[in-house]
């Protein structure tokens, strides 16, 4: 059953994640209308699979708007470098939204022109950063929420080798989202190590350790290292106690101060508390996009083109950071590196 107003839908990029995608609006009761992938081998396994005709398979994603003109959800399921080109495509069809994957780009330059793409033609533009929905970030929301917590003074990522822009960029979002603070200026040192892409040769994303502050003043660190192989982990520190979050295991800790010692100062650190272990669902990739759509067809509540924007300025600065000798750079002062194109997957 259709859950929402969307009666049309394009998908571009038929791989893992464009599975997930065209499974993610089937379970919406949306069906795919036209599919396009370069890959024809691809394009012909998820084609048979989701009912797709042949003749709405298309290797260009120009051909498919120009057979199709507006669609109302486009879903880009691509490598970055893809994303400013394919969205534009869209918003010059007047498609009515838009779902694009993460990272948003490979450069700020690009973000904006997606941005005022979309603008222009009235095109809602979302970014599949999904943590909003996902039950280890819900968890610390309400933690925020009900005062368990205080305020959020910092956000600690230890976790293997899964690159700044590919992982990272979701808990920079992740941190904006459960803090209300956008990135302020980042510091980076980035590994000397070249761990091959997985995605191909002409990709590379960075390792290491970075910080950004946020225009409150709370701290995001991530900690990524070549040499780390396994894990995802998450420490929140607030005024008046500690989050710790296994991703893969699905478990968060919560220790609290109990609340008749919370006025006492942040030096008596070992106050008596209280402690919550909560489980939940290792999540998958088709559920958290699937609440992404629907928020996006509801028009509310969705991981817009200008949050992401700050990501990917966060991510700019931070490379202006590791080859300006790990200074601290804002995010209003990129220069030429908010046009820099990074090499990311």
């Amino acid at each position: 059953m259709r859950t929402t107003k969307w009666k049309s839908a394009a998908l571009i990029g038929a791989g893992r994640m464009g599975r997930a995608h065209a499974t993610a609006l089937r379970e919406l009761g949306v069906e795919l209308t036209a599919i396009c992938d370069s890959n024809l081998n691809a394009l012909g396994e998820l084609g048979d699979a989701f009912g797709v005709p042949n003749e709405m398979r298309f290797d260009s994603a120009s051909r498919l708007f120009e057979r199709l003109g507006s669609v109302d959800i486009v879903s880009i399921a691509t490598t970055a470098e893809s994303h400013k080109n394919f969205t534009c495509l869209a918003a010059e069809a007047k498609c009515g939204a838009i779902l694009c994957e993460k990272p948003m780009a490979t450069s700020v330059k690009d973000c904006e022109s997606m941005i005022a793409a979309c603008a222009a033609s009235g095109t809602k533009l979302a970014i599949n950063h999904q943590m909003r929905f996902m039950d280890q970030y819900l968890v610390v929301k309400e933690a925020i929420k009900n005062g368990g917590l205080g305020k959020m003074a910092s956000m600690t990522v230890v976790g293997g080798c899964f690159g700044f822009a590919m992982n990272g960029s979701h808990y920079i979002e992740a941190f904006r989202y459960l803090t209300g603070s956008e990135p302020e200026y980042a510091t980076a040192w980035f590994s000397d190590a070249t761990v091959p892409n997985p995605r191909g040769p002409h990709f590379f994303d960075q390792a290491g350790e970075i910080r950004i502050v946020g225009t409150d003043g709370q701290r995001l660190n991530l900690i990524i290292g070549p040499d780390q192989g396994h894990g995802m982990t998450v420490t929140y520190a607030g005024a008046y106690g500690h989050i710790f979050v296994d991703e893969l295991q699905g478990e968060a800790i919560i220790t609290t101060r109990k609340p008749e010692h919370r006025a006492m100062p942040a030096t008596r650190y070992g106050m008596p508390w209280d402690r919550e272990t909560i489980h939940f669902p290792q999540s998958d990739n088709v559920q958290p996009t699937k609440a992404v759509l629907a928020a996006l067809a509801a028009g509310r509540n969705y991981p817009t083109g200008e949050d992401a924007r700050l990501v990917v300025a966060a991510l700019a600065a931070c490379y202006k950071s590791a080859e300006t000798g790990n200074v601290a750079v804002g995010l209003q002062t990129l220069d030429d590196f908010g046009s820099r194109t990074f090499p990311w997957a």
